[in-house]
C-alpha cells in the first residue's frame, strides 16, 4: 500500500537550493569545460544556452509539475498523474525508468568519480602537484586507477556521505546540506574567478567564451550542445520529480524552473572563467578533454604561486557540487522504498546506497582489475565510442545514450500527449495564456523531436 509523502521544503529558498545543488554537479564543473574546449568555446556555449531555453527549462517544469501533483515517488507520481488524465497507470514505469536505470546508475559510476575528487583534495593540500609537468600529472593519475583498494576506498567514502545525508530526511537531512554547501560552493567559485582573473590568460578566456564564431557551430556541436544541456540540469533521472513531490502548492513551477535554468547555466559558465585563465596562463590545451581536470589543471596548480591553496580550494568546490547532486540522485530511490515497502529511511538509503556503490564496483574495477573485460564482446562490440567497451565505458555510455535520453522522450511524449492538459494549466496556476501555450507545445512538439535526434545520434 503506498503511502504518501508529508515532508516538504521548510522554504522556497530551501527548495531553489536543493534543485539548483541537484542541477549542479560535476557536469557543471568537470564535463562543460572539456566539452566547451573541445567544441570552440563561445560558439558552443551559445547553443547551449539556447537548448538549456527551449529543451531544459519545459522538462524541468514537467518534472516539477508531476511532483507536485503527485506527492510521492517519482513511480507514484507518474502513476497519480496518468490516472487523473485517463491514461494507463503503465506510464509509472517512465518513473521507475528514471528513478533506478537513470538515478542509481548515473550514481554508480559518479560516485566514482566523486571519489577520485577527495582523494584529490587530499593530493592538493598536501603539495603533491608541485613541479608537475604533464607526464608526472598522468602518472600520478593512473597510479591512482592502478591502486584498487584506494579507488574502493573513496567511492566507499562518498556512498557514505551521501547515503547519511539522504538518511536524515528532507529537512534534517538534504536541506540542512544544501543550504550550508551551496553557499560554499559558490563562496569557493567566486574566489577562485578572482584569482583567474589577475593572471595573464583571463583575457584570452573572456574571448573564448564569449566571443562568437559562428562558423564553428556544426550539426555536431549543435547535438553535442543539446545533449551537455539535458545532462548538466540533470533531468530524467527521477531527481527533480522527487524534489517537486516536496514542493507547497504556492510555490510558482515555471519561475522556479526558471531560476534554476539560469542558475545552473550561469555556474556552468562561471567555471569557465575560474579553468581557461589558468590553462591559456600555463599554455595548456582547452580541448584536452575528460583530463582537463585531473591531468592537465594539476599542472598548472602545480606552477602556479599558492598552487596547494588554489588546487584544495578546486577539488573542494568539485567534492561539494558532487554532493549536492548525489543526494538527489539517491532520493528517487529512497522514497520508492519508503512509500512502496513499508521500510523506514534510514533502512531505504541503506539498500539504495549499497545497490549503488555494488555496480559502481564494476565501473572501479575497469580501471585496474577487470580492465581488460570486455562484456559485450559476445556480441561482437568491444569498442564504445572508440575506448575499449569495459563495464565502466559500457554504463556510461548505456546510462548517457540510452537512460537519459529515452527517459526525456518518454516523459516529454507522456507530459504532451497523455497528460491532461487541464491538469497541467491547474497545478501549474498559469493566467498567461500565451506562456502556458508555449510551454505546452515546446514538451509536445519540440522536446520529442530534439530528443530523438539525440538518441539516434548517440546510436550512430
Amino acid at each position: 500500500m503506498a503511502i504518501s509523502v508529508h515532508q516538504h521544503w521548510s522554504s522556497r529558498f530551501a527548495f531553489l537550493f536543493a534543485a539548483v545543488g541537484s542541477a549542479v554537479g560535476l557536469g557543471n564543473i568537470w564535463r562543460f569545460p572539456y566539452i566547451v574546449g573541445e567544441n570552440g568555446g563561445s560558439a558552443f556555449v551559445l547553443v547551449y544556452i539556447g537548448f538549456v531555453i527551449l529543451i531544459g527549462w519545459p522538462v524541468l517544469v514537467a518534472e516539477f509539475t508531476i511532483g507536485r501533483r503527485g506527492q510521492m515517488s517519482p513511480v507514484k507520481s507518474v502513476e497519480v498523474v496518468a490516472v487523473e488524465s485517463g491514461s494507463s497507470r503503465h506510464w509509472k514505469w517512465v518513473g521507475a525508468w528514471g528513478a533506478f536505470a537513470g538515478g542509481l546508475g548515473l550514481l554508480s559510476f559518479y560516485s566514482m568519480i566523486a571519489g577520485w575528487v577527495l582523494a584529490y583534495i587530499i593530493k592538493a593540500a598536501a603539495g603533491t602537484f608541485a613541479g608537475f609537468d604533464s607526464t608526472a600529472s598522468a602518472d600520478l593519475l593512473d597510479r591512482h586507477y592502478a591502486n584498487t583498494p584506494m579507488m574502493v576506498f573513496w567511492h566507499l567514502v562518498f556512498i557514505a556521505i551521501t547515503i547519511v545525508i539522504v538518511g536524515r530526511g528532507v529537512q534534517a537531512g538534504l536541506e540542512k546540506a544544501v543550504t550550508f554547501l551551496m553557499p560554499l560552493l559558490l563562496i569557493i567559485l567566486v574566489s577562485l574567478v578572482g584569482y583567474s582573473a589577475t593572471t595573464s590568460g583571463f583575457g584570452q578566456a573572456i574571448d573564448f567564451l564569449f566571443t562568437p564564431d559562428f562558423s564553428r557551430i556544426t550539426p555536431a556541436v549543435m547535438l553535442t550542445a543539446l545533449g551537455q544541456a539535458f545532462f548538466s540540469l540533470g533531468l530524467t533521472v527521477g531527481t527533480m520529480i522527487a524534489y517537486g513531490a516536496y514542493l507547497s502548492k504556492d510555490t510558482n513551477i515555471v519561475k522556479s524552473a526558471g531560476i534554476v535554468a539560469a542558475s545552473d547555466t550561469a555556474i556552468a559558465v562561471i567555471s569557465g572563467l575560474a579553468i581557461f585563465p589558468l590553462v591559456y596562463t600555463y599554455q595548456l590545451e582547452p580541448g584536452e578533454g575528460p583530463g582537463l581536470i585531473f591531468t592537465t589543471l594539476t599542472v598548472a596548480f602545480g606552477q602556479m604561486p599558492g598552487g596547494a591553496i588554489f588546487g584544495t580550494l578546486f577539488f573542494l568546490m568539485l567534492a561539494v557540487a558532487a554532493i549536492t547532486s548525489s543526494i538527489s540522485l539517491l532520493e528517487p530511490a529512497v522514497s520508492y522504498f519508503e512509500e512502496r515497502q513499508g521500510i523506514g529511511r534510514w533502512t531505504a538509503a541503506l539498500i539504495a546506497g549499497a545497490a549503488a556503490f555494488g555496480v559502481g564496483l564494476l565501473s572501479v574495477f575497469s580501471f585496474n582489475e577487470w580492465s581488460d573485460i570486455l562484456p559485450l564482446a559476445l556480441f561482437g562490440i568491444t569498442e564504445v565510442g572508440g575506448q575499449p567497451a569495459n563495464f565502466y565505458v559500457v554504463l556510461n555510455f548505456f546510462v548517457s545514450n540510452i537512460v537519459m535520453p529515452f527517459g526525456g522522450l518518454a516523459l516529454a511524449v507522456f507530459t504532451g500527449w497523455f497528460a491532461s492538459r487541464k491538469l497541467l494549466r491547474e497545478e501549474l496556476g498559469l493566467p498567461d495564456a500565451f506562456l502556458f501555450k508555449l510551454l505546452y507545445g515546446l514538451l509536445k512538439f519540440v522536446c520529442p523531436l530534439a530528443l530523438l535526434i539525440v538518441i539516434i545520434a548517440g546510436l550512430i
